[in-house]
């Protein structure tokens, strides 16, 4: 997701100095877009954000953004005072509110702002960005963010931006196995289900999933980019934080499940339409 997106802050005028854990990933990009301008790679989130004036980052899991914030040659000590830190990883509301905290003492602004739209998303610069933090700071980053994202809100205090990604994810899983069941009924039907969803997806039953990934699905192709793996670590963060929240999330905790299905299956870097798999065997 990264890749693509600080590809976008290159080709929109902005310098970028990037920074990835595997040093060859940093130097092809650099390949693609370095020689539109004075970009550069650093091998350390310490030297990549020497005197920059904004920091993004996107990474996996909550360790991942502690140790790229605060770790050995984190970025934290080594920015410059008034700089702001943008984490787009989607990473628990807790997180969120600590690396805020931890920013905050340094004189520096944190905001969580975890994206959707997936890897094609990222590619075409069409991202929904949901964000937390300090309304001044988002005002400076926003204009930044437009070089990926279409759709920028921000949703509250540090924090807001990650639990809005999780009623995100709650929507998609609940989304993708209702279309799972309907697709596998339709076709154990006798019915063809590109004319049918033709139909349906018309109405009151569209939504993206269906538009998007319904004929893939009937086809068992599942290349689309946002693997299982990290589905469901996304409703990992979902079911902690409503265990928190003291609530029950019944579907989503039954779709997470249907996931390990699909893992189990051998499906773990299928994108997260394979849930049709458990049907069509």
């Amino acid at each position: 997701m990264g890749y693509p997106m600080a590809g976008h802050l290159a080709r929109n005028g902005h310098r970028v100095t990037v920074y990835n854990r595997t040093t060859e990933k940093a130097e092809r990009w650099l390949e693609d877009y370095g020689a539109s301008g004075d970009h550069g790679m650093a091998t350390t989130p310490a030297k990549a954000v020497k005197d920059a004036d904004m920091v993004f980052a996107c990474v996996g899991a909550d360790k991942d953004v502690r140790a790229v914030c605060t770790g050995v040659e984190g970025a934290f000590a080594a920015m410059k005072a008034g700089a702001i830190f943008v984490d787009h990883t989607t990473a628990s509301a807790g997180c969120a509110r600590d690396m805020a905290k931890e920013a905050a003492k340094l004189g520096l602004s944190f905001l969580d702002a975890p994206v959707s739209g997936g890897e094609a998303g990222a590619v075409a610069g069409k991202l929904t960005i949901m964000t937390g933090g300090d309304r001044a700071a988002f005002e400076k980053a926003e204009p930044v963010m437009q070089a990926y994202g279409h759709m920028i809100r921000l949703l509250g205090e540090a924090g807001a931006g990650q639990t809005a990604k999780m009623v995100n994810q709650i929507c998609i899983a609940g989304t993708l196995q209702g279309l799972s069941e309907a697709l596998h009924f339709c076709m154990e039907a006798g019915l063809d289900s590109d004319a049918v969803v033709d139909v349906i997806s018309k109405g009151a039953a569209q939504s993206w999933q269906m538009e998007n990934r319904a004929a893939t699905m009937a086809k068992g192709e599942f290349d689309f980019g946002f693997a299982v793996d990290w589905m469901r670590k996304d409703l990992g963060i979902v079911l902690e934080e409503a265990r928190r929240m003291n609530i029950s999330l019944p579907v989503t905790a039954l779709v997470d499940q249907f996931y390990a299905d699909v893992v189990a299956m051998g499906g773990s870097r299928n994108d997260t339409s394979s849930l049709i798999r458990r049907f069509r065997k």
